[in-house]
């Protein structure tokens, strides 16, 4: 075979891959501009995440806040005491998991002098499942009401990295009651050490938050959790504990958080994404996210297992066709990210076509790669690239102002990166989960609190 055949084979490979990537790419830009079109034309209410109120007249219920701490004694206790200083209700307990084998993470939570706070050492040493520790504190909160003779009236999620809102609970009171769940947004703080990588998560929970959870909530579709500043209703967490022996959460899931959300739907049970407003600010819980690569990757790859791999083996396709269509959603990362680092590699091939056409008058004489029909689709992939960047951007605009707007943009190219190395680190933590016929392990990334050493 001559240098010219190969040549013409190498054309031929080519033009088949890029038009299968363009597909791909242009049916998930046409998925993503079907969430985008039916937010703009949702009620104005409905866009801002106004919810209407469900509290009657009584006295303020009891919450309880779970937050298991493997390992957080650089954080946990400037968060718990920054906590119950912020928290402004009568009747709050703050329930902190920890582990036998953590003796700083114990120390750190007795320095929280505090009677509101109750460390909850568990039984067997760390790690184990964040779910698993969430289980532990779920015992202790029935054995604290049981031993005070009253019952909690909602559960509350958070991390030991999370700046809590001193007007959630206030939020809670009044969206919970009649609802299973109750979610407030998640937003990023700014990392001036790391604009790019810790900054790319502003703009995707500035879109997720603002405009994904709202379209679902819109449409009747589950509501997932985020793990963090989420308040589910404890009757209907006590009805799955009877379910399941007295275990509220799966510890066997990475993403116990998400799944919990998409359960309490299949089972009737209807959650809330609530954007309320405090002196020019929204009621949200505020953390740092991973400021390298590595822990990055690290992170997203559990969020890829949990959600988009074990979670299509251990939820199915239950729901109708909206249901079904934001499973999708969820399950379709994995490829697409491995689809956008292929169609970064096509452009550079093209590109090296290109170069070989100039300087080789053989290669010259065969067809254009990129020719017919497939240019029109590429320029459908540009206008919808050019369209999905200028709403990332804008949702980015309205949160955290116009200069991690015009950040958005090269973001993008990053958190692509990122997605796909943790796309391909998923597959492979999953692949070896299956061979050994065990669920994947947590691996948990270090955190940040604002001004902890």
């Amino acid at each position: 075979m001559t240098a010219a055949d190969l040549l013409a084979v190498w054309h031929v490979v080519l033009a088949e891959t890029l038009l299968l990537v363009a597909m791909i790419v242009a049916i998930n830009g046409l998925d993503d501009l079907a969430i985008d079109l039916i937010w703009l034309f949702m009620p104005a209410a409905a866009r801002a995440g106004r919810v209407k109120p469900t509290a009657q007249a009584g006295p303020p219920p009891a919450f309880a806040i779970l937050i298991p701490a493997w390992d957080e004694s650089a954080v946990i206790g400037a968060m718990l005491r920054r906590l119950m200083a912020g928290l402004d209700w009568p009747e709050v307990r703050v329930f902190v998991g920890l582990y036998p084998n953590d003796p700083a993470g114990i120390a750190a939570v007795a320095t929280v002098a505090d009677v509101r706070v109750q460390a909850v050492i568990g039984a067997a040493p760390g790690p184990t499942t964040k779910a698993d520790c969430l289980n532990g504190l779920w015992q202790a909160l029935c054995a604290d009401e049981a031993a005070r003779g009253r019952r909690f009236a909602g559960i509350v999620l958070h991390d030991a990295e999370d700046v809590v809102h001193g007007a959630e609970l206030a939020v809670f009171a009044r969206h919970l009651p009649g609802r299973a769940m109750v979610q407030l947004p998640v937003i990023p703080l700014v990392d001036e050490a790391s604009p790019l990588i810790s900054g790319h998560y502003i703009d995707e929970f500035a879109e997720s938050h603002a405009k994904d959870l709202l379209v679902r909530q819109w449409l009747g579709a589950g509501l997932p959790s985020a793990g963090v500043g989420v308040v589910f209703c404890r009757e209907r967490l006590g009805g799955i504990a009877a379910q399941r022996g007295g275990q509220v959460f799966d510890a066997d899931s990475l993403t116990e958080d998400y799944e919990l959300g998409q359960r309490l739907h299949a089972d009737g049970g209807r959650g809330a994404l609530v954007w309320e407003w405090r002196g020019g600010a929204p009621v949200a819980t505020a953390e740092h996210f991973p400021a390298d690569f590595r822990s990055a990757v690290k992170q997203k790859s559990r969020w890829l297992v949990g959600i988009a791999l074990a979670g299509w083996d251990r939820l199915g396709w239950q729901g109708g066709a909206v249901q079904r269509w934001m499973l999708l959603r969820d399950r379709k990362a994995p490829l697409m990210a491995l689809v956008t680092l292929a169609a970064y590699l096509l452009a550079l091939l093209l590109a090296l076509d290109t170069a070989l056409r100039m300087a080789w008058p053989a290669a010259a004489r065969l067809p254009v790669v990129a020719g017919g029909p497939l240019v029109w689709l590429l320029w459908i992939n540009w206008l919808l690239l050019v369209w999905r960047l200028a709403m990332r951007a804008w949702f980015t605009l309205r949160l955290h102002g116009p200069v991690e707007a015009l950040l958005a943009t090269p973001r993008a190219a990053v958190g692509n990166l990122i997605n796909a190395a943790a796309a391909m680190r998923a597959i492979r933590i999953y692949a070896a989960a299956l061979r050994a016929g065990r669920q994947p392990r947590w691996d948990k990334t270090v955190h940040r609190f604002p001004g902890a050493a």
